[in-house]
């Protein structure tokens, strides 16, 4: 056990540095080109899955969050925040750069989330076709985004926050694959059948960035398959959903 506890912790430090320039970065992107974003994508509607999925490559779920504003607001349409929604990876992207994986797979992992984005979000606005209402909803009011003392003390939190988040979540899986086995794990979320990617589904819509870290975790510890870690990453959004529930009028929506 002391070993597994000494090994988790090494790897969590070891990725210290990268997270916090990457929260860094991200913080300085969110800040700088918000608007920017915002009036791109509001532009023209008739494009806005395609940037939309471009966009939502960005790690984290803040940008799904400010979508989920955009969308209640109407001033993006259903097609738009759904790509969005799917190209999101949360905080797997920041997690496979920081353990090195390879960049080809990452781009293909990317590359499939956006095309899923685009086309799914096409073909929804396509077929909704759906007109701009007016409300009076106020971005961002209640996000408490905690970023009014700087962005380097809120980088500091996300990696102070992530960090121990991901230290846990490797503790729990490194004992686990220890004692059990990585052979049992794999029966466990039917790594070679096709219900696979259905249960990992299932944990994406765990409206928390947990999730990512779960699926992504369990990736790289060969738990699930390739197509189970795209399943769950593609229904992951982060606590977009929660948002959406929380101030959209229509719930049925």
């Amino acid at each position: 056990m002391k070993e597994i506890i000494l090994d988790t912790l090494l790897d969590s430090l070891k990725i210290i540095p990268f997270l916090f320039i990457a929260f860094l970065i991200i913080e300085l992107i969110e800040h700088k080109l918000t608007n920017k974003n915002k009036e791109i994508i509001t532009k023209s509607k008739k494009i806005g899955p395609i940037i939309g999925s471009l966009l939502g490559v960005i790690p984290q779920c803040g940008f799904s969050v400010m979508a989920t504003n955009l969308y209640i607001t109407r001033i993006i349409t259903l097609g738009t925040l759904i790509s969005i929604y799917l190209s999101t990876s949360d905080e797997m992207l920041i997690i496979m750069l920081s353990k090195k994986v390879e960049i080809t797979l990452i781009l293909k992992i990317l590359l499939i989330k956006i095309f899923f984005g685009i086309i799914y979000g096409v073909i929804i606005d396509k077929i909704l076709n759906n007109k701009k209402e007016k409300e009076n909803y106020q971005i961002c009011d209640e996000e408490h985004c905690e970023c009014s003392h700087g962005i380097i003390l809120s980088s500091l939190k996300h990696t102070i926050h992530i960090t121990i988040f991901i230290f846990i979540v490797t503790l729990i899986l490194n004992i686990i694959i220890t004692y059990i086995g990585e052979d049992y794990l794999t029966k466990i979320f039917l790594t070679n059948t096709i219900f696979g990617p259905f249960i990992t589904s299932l944990i994406g819509l765990i409206p928390n960035c947990s999730a990512s870290v779960i699926l992504t975790e369990l990736y790289l510890n060969s738990s699930i398959s390739l197509g189970s870690l795209i399943g769950g990453l593609l229904t992951s959004s982060g606590a977009a959903i929660l948002v959406l529930i929380k101030n959209n009028k229509n719930i049925k929506e």
